[in-house]
């Protein structure tokens, strides 16, 4: 351990699912057995757990007066303990490539000053939202606009779905479906660390999975890292779903100055936890490493040979995200026929690469480019808290 460990959920605890006033829970946040925890503690049967799911999430339905196969009492009664509220829309905005960025307040007041990004991605084959879990970051990645800005809170369950919830029955309303869904992909990358905001993360993705929430197979949800090592761990045996991790530099010493949290957990950890992600899974499972290609940083005949021998023979894809200037950075992007001998001396050692396709930049909605509004006191960093992890299970609330 090199350096001061950071904050996570488990050090601090996760914005309540409930409203100010303490009485009504916000069912975005509740998995299928908290739901079912939920009714049974109001005295009602747990199957209503699933049928109020279906009128939620299938049907997109927020008005418990519309769900007709609940009781009459149970549908006067709901308004008084729970709501479900989506995150309100502050603002939209749509890119000339069909990329759409909405800026979201989650906070109950609306409050405008913090709000969060979230942004649609359509592509020929499917339809990525790329969500927020974090108000600001405190991770301090020197080339993300995100991270400028500090943390001001982590988001709960509640507003972490609600974001796919806003996005999916928007898209619907529009008319813009990809089969019985108009989001195919979610990846957490948005706004945020992922990890850092463990417990509500988790219940979150269950949601996306089951299929009385979104029934997303657990290949199109993508949870993207910096590198928390521990929370990499038990994520692999609480919900599985693909890992991406962002990895941007092939040798310690760059990766502390460009990843800080590379400080805490470096790279030998941090491969070795990639290996134990996909061990023992199918043949083709591997973890996607995203490299961001900062003009002579990073980008070098001699990064590309040392990410070669990191990889090693590691089942991979890499990543590689031309860099999306933001005002401040200090950073440019690499020359096209840079990012080009980059991409081939990859794959001349066999390494499968791909060149990401720069999506959204006219909005600012491109990757690393997402900063939403953040106001806090304290401006949190990641040297500014401590980091904490239990060896209980992840809260199923």
């Amino acid at each position: 351990m090199r350096d001061a460990p950071i904050q996570s959920a488990e050090a601090e605890p996760v914005a309540s699912s409930a409203t100010a006033s303490g009485k009504r829970v916000n069912l975005f946040g509740l998995d299928r057995e908290a739901m079912a925890a939920f009714f049974k503690g109001h005295g009602e049967s747990a199957f209503r757990a699933k049928q109020v799911m279906q009128w939620i999430y299938a049907r997109g339905v927020t008005d418990f007066s519309a769900m007709t196969d609940l009781s009459k009492k149970l549908r006067e009664r709901l308004p008084e303990i729970a709501e479900i509220r989506p995150p309100a829309r502050i603002r939209e905005q749509a890119s000339a490539d069909g990329t759409r960025k909405w800026l979201l307040a989650v906070t109950e007041d609306l409050d405008p000053d913090n709000a969060i990004e979230a942004v649609y991605i359509p592509e020929t084959e499917r339809a990525t939202l790329c969500i927020s879990s974090q108000i600001g970051c405190a991770l301090d990645c020197s080339f993300c606009a995100t991270g400028k800005q500090g943390l001001n809170r982590n988001l709960s369950a509640a507003e972490i779905v609600g974001q796919v919830w806003m996005a999916e029955h928007d898209l619907r309303a529009r008319g813009e479906f990809r089969g019985e869904r108009a989001i195919t992909n979610i990846v957490f990358m948005g706004m945020g660390e992922p990890l850092a905001n463990y417990r509500a993360l988790v219940p979150a993705i269950r949601i996306l999975l089951d299929d009385y929430g979104f029934g997303l197979s657990k290949r199109r949800v993508t949870v993207s890292t910096s590198g928390l090592v521990p929370f990499m761990d038990r994520l692999r045996a609480e919900v599985d779903v693909a890992l991406a991790v962002s990895l941007h530099a092939p040798t310690d010493e760059l990766r502390d100055e460009l990843v800080p949290i590379n400080r805490k957990y470096p790279l030998d950890e941090l491969m070795a936890a990639c290996d134990r992600y996909v061990a023992g899974k199918e043949r083709r499972a591997h973890v996607v490493y995203e490299y961001v290609l900062l003009a002579g940083i990073n980008d070098q005949p001699q990064h590309a040979r040392a990410l070669v021998k990191l990889l090693g023979n590691r089942p991979a894809k890499i990543n590689l995200i031309p860099f999306n200037p933001f005002d401040g950075s200090g950073y440019r992007r690499p020359a096209p026929a840079d990012i080009r001998a980059f991409q081939d001396a990859l794959h001349a050692r066999g390494l499968r690469t791909t060149v990401r396709r720069t999506r959204g930049d006219d909005i600012d909605a491109a990757c690393g480019q997402l900063v939403g509004r953040v106001r806090s006191k304290q401006k949190r960093h990641l040297r500014d808290v401590p980091i904490r992890v239990e060896s209980r299970p992840a809260p199923r609330v």
